[in-house]
């Protein structure tokens, strides 16, 4: 990606992102640094769009994850 992806949260991220044409014609897009982060597209553009949200998703936490108690503390990073 050119420029940083605004995730939503209190930071911004740079993450590499790899396209490839598929042997089907459409555009396949990974993120080797997240294992498992796929996505494809028609167009580049699309393909783009797609592993965006895909790693908004990747990275989005489980609500039961956020949860605080005695033992835990969720501490937001800036």
């Amino acid at each position: 990606m050119t420029s940083p992806k605004r995730l939503g949260y209190s930071f911004f991220l740079k993450i590499k992102v790899i396209i490839e044409r598929g042997e089907d014609g459409y555009f396949v897009a990974h993120c080797p640094a997240l294992r498992s982060c796929w996505s494809q597209g028609k167009t580049r553009e699309e393909a783009l769009q797609n592993i965006r949200e895909a790693i908004e998703l990747y990275l989005e936490p489980a609500p039961s994850e956020l949860i605080a108690d005695e033992n835990r503390e969720i501490v937001e990073l800036v």
